[in-house]
């Protein structure tokens, strides 16, 4: 592994000069010391004496680590939950201890529903470097796919949607189009429509959001597009 080092010490090194090339021993620099820090985690990598193979499984599981996801599947077990301060009426909520972003729901009834917060992202379908995350979509892709126990989250699922402003008292927006998700499980990466569309409430509809047919969708949408 002595070469495997060597060459990484040099790659560090030319990008510690790329990053900075005026950069004075001792200086600190953001940038080097990712590089640096990146060094010492493969030298000690080298130092395990690792093979192609197990230095392979090694960054798989440091990947998870880094990311904040569990090594090994979630079991629903009473020793893993921290109870959660919620309002009158609201469920029983907990958070889970190994996996932060994991939360279970228990209803009044005994009904018990799963939210990973994590598990989903949305993409701007005329934007696809603009992500972000959505209360209602992560509603529908929970709706979708229940989360089951055990649990061991995979890829986050990307969901593509689309939205605009038909009236400017609304603010940025007040019409979502909720349109397709990208999953992937065992590697290989599925596409599943959904078009689903929705509007801010109007007079007396109660909830954050008000479910309409794809035809008003697309109204609302040349309304807009006239509007600018």
């Amino acid at each position: 592994m002595s070469n495997m080092l060597d060459w990484a010490k040099r790659e560090v090194e030319i990008a510690c000069k790329k990053e900075n090339p005026n950069r004075k021993e001792g200086e600190f620099d953001y940038g080097c010391a990712c590089y640096e820090s990146a060094l010492k985690a493969f030298e000690s990598l080298c130092d395990d004496g690792h093979s192609g193979f197990s230095i392979k499984m090694t960054k798989s599981i440091l990947d998870r680590l880094l990311d904040r996801k569990p090594l090994t599947p979630i079991e629903d077990t009473d020793d893993i939950w921290n109870e959660c301060v919620r309002g009158k009426g609201c469920p029983k909520t907990y958070q889970c201890k190994r996996m932060s972003s994991l939360f279970k729901n228990v209803y009044a009834d005994g009904t018990v529903k799963y939210d990973d917060v994590d598990r989903s992202y949305c993409v701007d379908i005329n934007n696809r470097n603009c992500t972000y995350s959505s209360g209602l979509v992560r509603r529908i892709i929970d709706k979708m796919f229940p989360i089951t126990m055990p649990y061991m989250p995979g890829k986050p699922i990307k969901v593509y949607c689309e939205d605009f402003l038909t009236d400017k008292k609304n603010g940025d927006f007040d019409t979502v189009g909720v349109l397709y998700a990208i999953k992937t499980e065992d590697g290989n990466q599925e596409r599943i429509e959904i078009n689903r569309f929705f509007r801010e409430p109007e007079g007396d509809e109660e909830g954050s959001w008000t479910e309409i047919s794809k035809e008003e969708y697309y109204e609302r949408k040349e309304a807009a597009i006239d509007r600018i």
